[in-house]
């Protein structure tokens, strides 16, 4: 469970904290799109909500009916079981549901589930409702990253957070820190939730290795972009350099260039790049070549498991990834997602859950690459050293930052 407090307190705190997220947006806010990868916070907050009524309500709920027949369709993602799907591309051209409608949608399931949950919960049941408040807080990550990326189209950059982003503190000198690696055992182990792509544990050999204490900093990969970084077709993969040659890659996402310097577009508005904190929004292809040019590589996503082991999964989310401070292994979470050069497979053994559920993951492991650890926006209780996120190589509107390894 994601807290010990019973699970209809769980899924009212889960649910509430969505609409949460989007009370500071306007009705025009939550209704764009600003790429074909990024979602409408109106979708978002609508199929976290369908979620719940096609695959508990729907077989569960007694002379169950359906809020509006249409959601079926408009808010399915990529459930190829449940039906036909709204194409993703198009979701910002749904003006209608209104954002007022959707809420109504929201109030309508929350009210139907907790009638359903007071009946009794068993424990298919409960595993259901438990994969659904993960999804949800999967979503609430995107939330914020996709109106990150929307607001940054607008030449007026507006703030998401009301709130000044101060100035960090120097960040702690980067240590390397040595492994002797072994036969280690990779996967989730005990009796807390974990998506399926986490499974089965499993056995698997770990060379020594060495892992940079931190994450690489702004200042650092500035360094990378002055000494030529994006002109050197030596550290790049021939998929980046395609890139960088069209024009598509040419620093981090949200960086700026002005007269007086490098500015950063962050959740708080425009802001001086600050060179203590972590860079982040780079593409796999960008954590390559910076690894090279250092004379390092990504670390593996075994390596980072086994190292991670022991580290503490850090605080309450925030807008923006700090500076690191003290010694050791910093930084593993709550700051950015660590590009890993694995690519996103199954592991030995893996066998997807039956039925439409079972699209969760299991279709998605081809063309994409596995990031550790998770991010300032990462909700709270959804971290752990299992867990497998993914995404191609180019994306770069998450929190996506780099961790070297040798």
């Amino acid at each position: 469970m994601l807290r010990d407090e019973g699970l209809p307190r769980t899924f009212a705190r889960v649910r509430g904290r969505s609409l949460h997220l989007a009370e500071v947006l306007s009705d025009e806010d939550c209704c764009a799109q600003s790429m074909p990868d990024a979602s409408p916070i109106k979708w978002h907050l609508a199929h976290t909500t369908w979620f719940f009524e096609t695959f508990i309500l729907e077989p569960r709920e007694p002379g169950f009916a359906p809020f509006h027949p249409a959601f079926r369709v408009i808010f399915n993602s990529y459930y190829n079981g449940v039906g036909d799907k709204h194409p993703r591309p198009h979701r910002g051209l749904l003006t209608r549901p209104a954002l007022g409608e959707v809420k109504a949608y929201r109030h309508d399931v929350d009210r139907r589930m907790d009638a359903l949950l007071a009946r009794g919960i068993d424990s298919e049941l409960a595993a259901l409702v438990e994969l659904g408040l993960q999804h949800e807080q999967q979503h609430q990550e995107l939330m914020l990253t996709d109106v990150k990326h929307l607001l940054a189209q607008s030449p007026l950059y507006p703030a998401y957070a009301a709130d000044p982003l101060m100035p960090s503190t120097p960040a702690a000198q980067l240590e390397w820190l040595p492994f002797e690696g072994g036969l280690a055992e990779i996967g989730h182990k005990g009796t807390g939730f974990c998506f399926d792509n986490e499974l089965p544990r499993h056995r698997t050999y770990v060379a020594p290795f060495a892992l940079a204490s931190r994450l690489v900093t702004n200042g650092e990969y500035r360094a990378f972009i002055e000494a030529g970084g994006y002109r050197d077709p030596a550290l790049w993969l021939a998929e980046g350099w395609d890139r960088v040659c069209s024009g598509e890659i040419t620093r981090p996402l949200y960086w700026i260039e002005r007269d007086d310097g490098w500015h950063e577009f962050t959740l708080h508005g425009v802001q001086p790049l600050d060179p203590e904190r972590p860079v982040t929004h780079v593409s796999l292809y960008e954590a390559d070549a910076y690894a090279r040019w250092r004379g390092a590589r990504l670390p593996t996503e075994a390596e980072w498991e086994f190292a991670a082991r022991q580290a503490s999964l850090g605080g309450l989310p925030t807008h923006h990834p700090a500076a690191a401070s003290g010694a050791g292994l910093q930084q593993l979470f709550g700051a950015c997602w660590q590009w890993t050069s694995s690519s996103y497979a199954p592991y030995p053994g893996y066998a997807p859950a039956p039925g439409a559920i079972g699209e969760y993951n299991g279709k998605f492991m081809i063309n994409q690459y596995v990031l550790r650890g998770s991010s300032c926006a990462t909700p709270e209780g959804h971290a752990r050293a299992s867990y497998r996120n993914f995404f191609p190589s180019g994306a770069r509107w998450q929190f996506t930052g780099i961790r070297l390894a040798r």
